[in-house]
């Protein structure tokens, strides 16, 4: 009847989850074997996100005549999501075609849908560029830049700030991503170089499609050869210059963000899983062999709920397995076992701690796939506030040349002697990478092994060398010094390991400190303070910066009960006086005072700024701001963060204590015969005065009651 076919139509329509859908896809290829009719094989990786049913959405087909013929691989499944079959889940699929032109061509399609996303985008529109034609300095066909995305990445609306993608190019290529359609949110920001997106509002609680172009630019000047033997020049990329802006290759990375009601908090770690060493950075590179078992540990943790699950985006044979230890930590290990069809494949694998209600900042790696094992030798590293310096035994490396190896920047050299290769950089020289992990800042850099760009051949054996050095965001060493000498080390990636002292001295030549072995330096009022502020730093070209200075009755800064002695870099108080010195140093005078009230100790905590002395755009550089709207947005190549330091406590002395002078010898007090005649006069006429007071009162007392006896 046709009340029972509405009645199935209406079924039907509740049953369809509006989330089902595609949720995203990311392509990479990469050239394999050349035969000698001049044909190029290419393979290509194909990874789509959905939900509900884990059927492939999207069909690849050529769309231009110089594709040769694209076979595909059945789709197998990466991903699945642990609490619900139905759920989140990737696939990947592997596709391959015999080019004999050797030159560019394009494989898109088109198909539907996407889940329902506030941006109401429906169709799927993926396309990737090949170019085919040899490269000169790699002398093959050209390799796509690698990514790839998690299936259901989800944020609160008041936690999303920047999402980091992976953008890392086999051929050392610049990446640049873009995102045409990226005009549908308003309130995001693509930064290109970076690969990240970045907020600038508020966005809307919900689905978010994202349908970026992954490109590649060359960096040096390079020639493309077809199989005609016609050969092209491209330049290298330029953006300044206006150069040739044409990319090698385009591949998408299509993916989906949902937007959660916001939450009262955003600390990692607490409300949302925080990354633990060992686990891999963004954009870290390892190495695997052909049949070899290679291990990733990833190790998260969140106090707030437990962590069910990682998601991983990775090759179909991925094995993971879960631990849990104790204070809400979970470990995941995943394990894979390259195969002959992997060899010399660039495989991305991303990464995320998940909870019911939350979950951790993605991360990705790229995993190298060679014959064999890559050599890595034997070394000590040692970590110092500034440098990093490593020694590898040469035993440990038999039969390899030191001639062809370098740190990541080839400018900075490799020394040795007879039993070990040495190299110290600075924290931030020779391409020193700095990553978070979670509390701490690690400093990463890599010894490897180099080829003859002229040369078909090499006869030394690869050898990639990674070391890092962890370094706490924040250390107190105060431990390591009297209570009075307050000392600070902070890292940041511009400047790395620097500190500030902050002393109390005894008089204005600034060259001798109050004796550090008391809790407190007691003051008179009106008494001049000296103090001294200096900044430690292994650059040399630095600036010292004292944006602001207030006191406190305690040592809590943001106290409610405080005054202004610096502020915005102006000096407030009338009684400061600041002393010429150094660039990295602030000597200062203030008269002591105290806090009206039942307060006799004083705190003074400093905001402080380390500078690029030659930078004329930095807050050193602009010096007293009266009008702290002229400020303008910091810029992190020139100076540090705002970092707080505090000095005290300062006691006063009370008045009373004064009032007599002791003696030098027995420190007995001493009054004056005129003193204690004026005394005992004074304590006469005080006795007389109070008597005649009682006397006038009583009389007066007795007036009143007759009066008011006489009224009635």
């Amino acid at each position: 009847s046709n009340t029972a076919l509405l009645l199935l139509l209406i079924c039907s329509a509740v049953s369809v989850d509006p989330a089902v859908g595609f949720y995203g896809g990311s392509m990479t290829f990469t050239p394999g074997n050349r035969y000698p009719d001049g044909t190029v094989e290419m393979h290509f990786y194909y990874r789509e996100s959905g939900r509900g049913p884990c059927d492939p959405q999207y069909s690849w087909r050529c769309e231009t005549e110089d594709c040769g013929h694209l076979t595909s691989a059945e789709p197998q499944l990466t991903y699945q999501d642990r609490l619900d079959q139905s759920s989140w889940c990737q696939t990947e699929r592997h596709m391959i075609t015999n080019v004999t032109s050797n030159d560019l061509f394009i494989l898109g399609g088109r198909s539907c849908c996407w889940a329902n996303n506030v941006n109401d985008i429906r169709e799927l529109t993926l396309h990737t560029l090949v170019d085919a034609r040899q490269r000169s300095d790699t002398r093959t066909s050209n390799r796509s830049p690698i990514s790839a995305a998690i299936p259901n990445m989800r944020v609160p609306q008041n936690c999303f700030e920047t999402l980091q993608l992976l953008a890392y190019d086999p051929d050392g290529d610049e990446v640049r991503c873009k995102c045409p359609s990226c005009n549908q949110h308003p309130n995001i920001y693509v930064d290109e170089g970076l690969c990240a997106l970045k907020r600038k509002g508020l966005l809307a609680v919900g689905l978010h499609a994202f349908q970026l172009i992954l490109e590649d630019y060359s960096v040096s000047n390079i020639t493309l050869t077809n199989g005609k033997g016609i050969s092209t020049l491209r330049n290298a990329l330029n953006w300044t210059a206006g150069s040739d802006a044409t990319p090698l290759s385009q591949v998408p990375l299509q993916f989906a963000v949902e937007i959660l009601p916001p939450v009262e908090s955003c600390v990692p770690g607490v409300t949302s899983p925080m990354f633990l060493t060992p686990t891999p950075l963004h954009g870290d590179v390892q190495h695997a062999a052909v049949g070899k078992i290679h291990v990733i540990i990833l190790r998260s943790q969140s106090s707030g709920s437990r962590i069910y699950d990682f998601q991983v985006s990775a090759p179909w044979n991925v094995s993971k397995s879960l631990k849990n230890e104790s204070d809400g930590v979970t470990v995941a290990t995943l394990t894979w076992t390259p195969q002959v069809k992997d060899l010399h494949r660039h495989v991305p694998v991303c990464f995320s701690a998940e909870t019911l209600h939350s979950q951790s900042k993605m991360r990705c790696i790229v995993v190298i796939v060679a014959k064999s094992e890559v050599l890595s030798g034997e070394a000590e590293v040692l970590c110092e506030d500034d440098h990093i310096s490593i020694a590898v035994q040469k035993t440990s490396m038999k039969g390899i040349d030191q001639n062809w190896l370098q740190l990541r920047d080839p400018t900075c050299s490799l020394t040795s002697n007879e039993t070990h290769i040495l190299g110290t950089m600075s924290l931030n020289t020779c391409s020193t990478t700095i990553e978070e992990s979670g509390d701490f800042l690690v400093f990463k850099n890599e010894i490897n092994s180099f080829e003859n760009p002229n040369e078909v051949i090499t006869r030394h054996s690869q050898v990639k060398i990674s070391f890092s050095c962890q370094y706490p965001r924040v250390s107190s060493v105060s431990n390591h010094y009297k209570n009075l000498k307050s000392d600070y080390i902070f890292t940041e990636s511009s400047f790395g390991t620097f500190g500030y002292s902050f002393d109390i001295f005894t008089d204005q030549n600034f060259s001798r400190q109050v004796d550090s072995s008391l809790h407190a330096v007691e003051v008179n009022l009106m008494d001049v303070l000296y103090m001294g502020i200096e900044a430690h730093s292994a650059l040399p070209d630095v600036r010292l910066f004292v944006e602001s200075c207030r006191a406190t009755p305690d040592d809590n800064p943001y106290s409610v009960l405080f005054y202004d002695i610096i502020k915005n870099g102006c000096v407030l108080d009338d009684t400061v006086n600041v002393y010429s010195g150094d660039v990295r140093e602030f000597k200062f005078g203030i008269k002591a005072f105290k806090f009206t009230g039942d307060y006799n100790e004083v705190y003074i905590s400093c905001s402080v700024i380390l500078c690029a002395e030659a930078s004329s755009n930095s807050r050193c550089a602009q010096g007293c701001l009266e009008e702290t709207a002229r400020r303008r947005k910091r810029d992190v190549t020139q100076e540090t963060a705002t970092h707080y330091i505090i000095q005290g406590p300062f006691r006063v002395l009370r008045q009373n204590q004064h009032s007599a002078a002791a003696s030098e010898n027995g420190g007995s007090l001493h009054i004056s015969v005129s003193t204690g005649v004026f005394a005992g006069l004074f304590i006469i006429c005080l006795m007389t005065l109070v008597g005649l007071l009682v006397y006038y009162a009583k009389k007066a007392s007795a007036q009143d009651r007759m009066y008011l006896l006489s009224s009635f």
